[in-house]
């Protein structure tokens, strides 16, 4: 844009109870069955955290500490915690209570996840996961855990909550029994457990993909935004930092829920462009990007600016057509870091009080890279998954055999 933005970057406390939701396209909240239609103001300022959205911006510009080449090592202003009541000897059993795997995002993670278990069996780390899934209901969830509860026979509780508030009491029985409990993706209301894993946040995607649009676009130009669902928090905070950002600098933004049905994307693009141009796109979730440019090209209208994510059906459509795009990230690679946090938990070594990883978006100098980097891999699988190093690399994801 003619202007660029500044916004305030005070560094504030760690936030542990401020809470993320993990996958982009998590169908954790159903979708009302309008799919469609512009959502309140007053609803978006009922998920504006002026403090969570400062903290957040600010973390987008630390540089992590950590190797560079594994990102899902790394932290960012991380308060260390001490593990040495947890150092033991031999192989641990682990027990995963999964949210779901009802999406690509949460399939390439757990794809992942499986081929990290298998280095840390072979090393004698880990003698085996028991896993439950609860198929994105909170009620399953719950007895999943209360299950491994009474089982007796976990070393370690690995948590990534189907939603906030259900989960709190389930996770902090899980605490009660004594044993290590790492929490990622989205969060839970109690700092009990041991770590607490994620990427920055939904105000960082909706500040760097903001900012973007800004920086491209003109005072006065319009943009849809397609939102997947609403009341999933990180997805919230995506829109509510755009939404304000947006107003700050005079560029018109419509937003619809989508239930990322690529139908209804086109029909929403189609409308808007029959009433005048669109000059840019922004979505809180890559699923039916394409359907979004394929409205663009069936119209016969210039490409819009556009932010996706980082899966693959985005960055080739970007690459095909050359238009001026962002793909932020919601750092898959996380799906590694509870495992490796409890080997380092087992062995008494410090970790995270709060775990925060690395987001950074993929920008247009280094499409062609990610794009080389993930040649052979299917449109649902995300760029920066983080598993090249992985013994299964390439095969198993190209495969995509879901364990």
């Amino acid at each position: 844009m003619k202007r660029s933005l500044s916004i305030t970057a005070s560094l504030v406390g760690a936030a542990s109870l401020i809470l993320l939701a993990g996958c982009t396209t998590d169908p954790s909240v159903e979708a009302p069955e309008e799919t469609t239609g512009e959502t309140s103001e007053e609803a978006s300022t009922e998920w504006f955290d002026q403090e969570l959205f400062d903290k957040q911006d600010a973390e987008r510009s630390v540089v992590p500490e950590g190797p560079a080449e594994q990102p899902y090592l790394q932290t960012i202003n991380a308060e260390m915690r001490d593990t040495t009541e947890y150092a033991s000897e031999g192989a641990k059993k682990l027990c995963f209570a999964n949210a779901s795997i009802s999406n690509p995002w949460r399939q390439t993670g757990w794809i992942t996840m499986n081929e990290q278990l298998k280095e840390l069996q072979a090393s004698g780390v880990v003698s085996e996961m028991e896993t439950r899934d609860a198929k994105d209901s909170d009620d399953t969830q719950i007895a999943d855990i209360d299950y491994f509860i009474a089982e007796g026979d976990c070393d370690g509780f690995i948590i990534s909550p189907n939603s906030t508030a259900a989960m709190t009491p389930a996770v902090e029985r899980a605490c009660e029994t004594g044993k290590p409990v790492v929490v990622f993706d989205r969060g839970v209301q109690t700092d009990c457990a041991v770590t607490f894993i994620h990427p920055i946040g939904g105000f960082a995607w909706g500040i760097d993909t903001a900012e973007f649009l800004i920086d491209n676009l003109d005072e006065g130009d319009k943009v849809v935004a397609l939102r997947i669902l609403p009341g999933v928090d990180v997805l919230e905070q995506r829109w509510a930092a755009a939404e304000k950002l947006f107003d700050e600098a005079g560029i018109e933004a419509v937003d619809y829920f989508t239930g990322a049905d690529p139908a209804e994307i086109k029909k929403i693009i189609s409308d808007e462009l029959a009433k005048g141009d669109v000059q840019g796109i922004w979505m809180d979730a890559g699923d039916g990007a394409v359907a979004a440019i394929e409205a663009f090209e069936d119209a016969g209208k210039d490409y819009p600016v556009m932010t996706g994510e980082d899966e693959l059906s985005f960055l080739r459509k970007w690459k095909e057509t050359g238009l001026t795009g962002l793909a932020p990230v919601y750092s898959n690679f996380q799906w590694r870091t509870p495992l490796l946090a409890m080997e380092k938990i087992f062995a008494g070594e410090e970790v995270p009080q709060e775990w925060v990883l690395p987001q950074s978006p993929i920008t247009a100098e280094e499409l062609d890279d990610y794009l080389e980097r993930n040649e052979g891999m299917p449109d649902g699988h995300y760029a920066k998954f983080g598993g090249e190093d992985l013994p299964g690399y390439p095969q198993v994801w190209q495969d995509r055999v879901i364990p």
